[in-house]
């Protein structure tokens, strides 16, 4: 399957005082890819998919490399790994050429902001998210661990964050 590709340029601010991207930063750099995946590339002109909001019940990050300040962006591979009628998990890995830096996901309610609660997945929503659905990686991380992937928890409350 499909995976969404983001280019994410790295700030001189993204450093801590250990000469590294921060790990608060990733969580930027994730909500970046994530926004440009859901929001831009959502089903067609006129469409109302996700528009009515999605909030995060859940991020899971593994550090795996440090991350320093330089010129070129990173890759950050989005894609989905669980559908379900109430919440959808994705899955992702910055990186470059030479390193995978971050495997994360985050597990997202759909939000009914005018009625202030919890919504179905649409199915034009489930449509285009199937696009991307593949299993989680084999190996370590949030969306797998050694032994292959754990199942995800269900959520039972959703807090926008």
């Amino acid at each position: 399957m499909a995976r969404h590709l983001y280019s994410c340029p790295l700030r001189w601010s993204d450093m801590d005082a250990f000469g590294h991207v921060n790990n608060v930063v990733f969580l930027r750099y994730l909500e970046e890819a994530r926004v440009d995946f859901m929001w831009r590339l959502a089903p067609g002109d006129g469409s109302d998919a996700f528009t009515g909001g999605v909030v995060v019940s859940r991020h899971e990050i593994d550090y795996l490399k440090p991350l320093v300040h330089r010129h070129s962006p990173v890759t950050i591979e989005t894609w989905v790994t669980k559908i379900s009628v109430a919440y959808l998990t994705l899955a992702y890995e910055i990186k470059d050429e030479e390193a995978v830096y971050v495997r994360a996901s985050t597990v997202l309610v759909p939000y009914d902001l005018a009625a202030g609660r919890p919504r179905r997945v649409t199915r034009e929503e489930e449509s285009f998210l199937r696009q991307y659905l593949e299993a989680g990686p084999s190996r370590g991380g949030p969306a797998g661990g050694s032994g292959g992937a754990r199942p995800d928890p269900e959520p039972e409350g959703a807090v926008a964050v």
